[in-house]
């Protein structure tokens, strides 16, 4: 499909979306599961399946991201999703998956996504094992730009690593996963993200604002480069200690460069206050040398 194609369905949709939100209350178009073609199953999460969908009025493709009550039920999370879907589907940024909308049924919930063709950045990075450093400084300025948007809308991600990442049509890089995210003004206590991934500050249950994405963007950084997180560790225990040590080696093989490892020491620093802000980040040496400045990694 070509890109203009594209532009065109996703604007037809977009239209169809403003048209149903101006509408009056009374007859106000809900979105129903009668108003998508189902396609193939793109994935499956912890409550439930992402299936390939047509709206069938605009042709536009999208992702159907199908939960069960039941489970969202059992593991208290409905609150969660709620104020996920509050938050992603203001969320209007080129690195941000978008969320168009949302419907349920008596026992589903269905959130229709922007559909990313080239699925997880998870399962490149397997299969790469890692990747060079124009395709990692590539990724991480697109990140840091859209944190940078993010929290100047006052979205604390908290939860920045390769599962929650996808890769659109492109080849650009849509952060797709905004279960822990949060809506704040103030400083946050909640122990949440991931363990190879969580700050110091998290780590030891102390205040934390939005440099935590700072500190998830150099360890995900590494894990580009490396092919695994930096303080990975046999034990939980032992990452714990290594992450509020900041126990931080540089492997030898692969060769990375010296400019890649100080970005990466910057950004991982346990003092939150001293990490290299977002925007200085896309400022550093190796990232002016070495990211596309499209922001799309072409291969």
């Amino acid at each position: 499909m070509g890109i203009a194609m594209e532009n065109q369905q996703h604007k037809n949709f977009q239209l169809l979306q403003m048209s149903s939100e101006a509408s009056s209350e009374a007859d106000k178009k809900r979105w129903t599961l009668n108003d998508f073609d189902i396609g193939k199953p793109l994935g499956r999460g912890k409550f439930g399946h992402v299936y390939l969908a047509r709206e069938k009025r605009s042709n536009h493709i999208v992702a159907l991201k199908v939960l069960f009550k039941t489970q969202l039920k059992q593991s208290q999370v409905e609150h969660q999703l709620r104020r996920e879907v509050e938050i992603q589907s203001h969320l209007r940024h080129p690195n941000i998956l978008r969320l168009y909308g949302y419907f349920y049924d008596q026992k589903r919930v269905y959130l229709i996504l922007e559909y990313a063709a080239k699925g997880e950045l998870y399962k490149e990075l397997q299969k790469c094992k890692y990747f060079s450093e124009r395709r990692a400084s590539t990724y991480v300025a697109s990140l840091a730009r859209a944190l940078i948007y993010c929290h100047g809308k006052h979205v604390i991600h908290r939860d920045i690593k390769p599962e929650n990442l996808l890769v659109g049509a492109q080849g650009e890089l849509k952060i797709a996963d905004f279960g822990w995210s949060v809506h704040t003004f103030n400083r946050r206590r909640t122990m949440c993200g991931t363990l190879d991934y969580l700050p110091p500050e998290m780590v030891e249950s102390v205040e934390h604002d939005a440099s935590v994405d700072i500190w998830s963007l150099g360890v995900l950084c590494f894990e580009f480069l490396y092919g695994m997180p930096p303080f990975e560790a046999k034990e939980h225990s032992d990452t714990y200690r290594r992450i509020i040590q900041v126990d931080l080696k540089f492997p030898v093989k692969p060769v990375v460069s010296s400019a890649a490892k100080d970005l990466i020491s910057q950004m991982l620093v346990k003092d939150s206050s001293q990490r290299l802000p977002l925007k200085k980040v896309l400022e550093h040496p190796w990232i002016v040398q070495n990211a596309d400045p499209s922001g799309v990694y072409k291969g």
